[in-house]
């Protein structure tokens, strides 16, 4: 593989990854009063944000983004002992998450702003 192919990859990777990631984040917020224990469902949302967060942890610092890939580790961390007991979060849980988001958007925010795709 040559690396104009790779270079070119690897854009296409990079710039999927911004056009989803405050996404990400943005669903994760709103997903919030759907994972307490009040909530009938609680586990399965909590699985499915964990996940989301997993993917942002998974390739952020991977593609060049270390501030956002860390910043998404806490969140993971924060929903890790839910997600693996497949239950909903507790309420110290639920504020913990509140404040790791605010963190991840924040980060996000600053890190994507100085984002150039290659060739610009």
């Amino acid at each position: 593989m040559s690396v104009d192919v790779f270079a070119d990859r690897l854009s296409r990777v990079r710039q999927r990854f911004v056009s989803k990631v405050e996404d990400k984040i943005d669903d994760a917020r709103v997903a919030i009063p759907n994972l307490s224990d009040t909530m009938p469902a609680a586990a399965d949302s909590v699985g499915d944000v964990y996940r989301s967060m997993h993917s942002i942890v998974g390739i952020g610092q991977t593609i060049g983004f270390p501030a956002i890939g860390r910043a998404a580790r806490l969140v993971e961390d924060v929903l890790r002992a839910a997600y693996c007991g497949k239950r909903a979060l507790t309420a110290d849980e639920i504020s913990l998450l509140a404040i790791a988001l605010n963190s991840l958007r924040e980060v996000a925010s600053s890190e994507l702003q100085s984002f150039h795709p290659v060739g610009e």
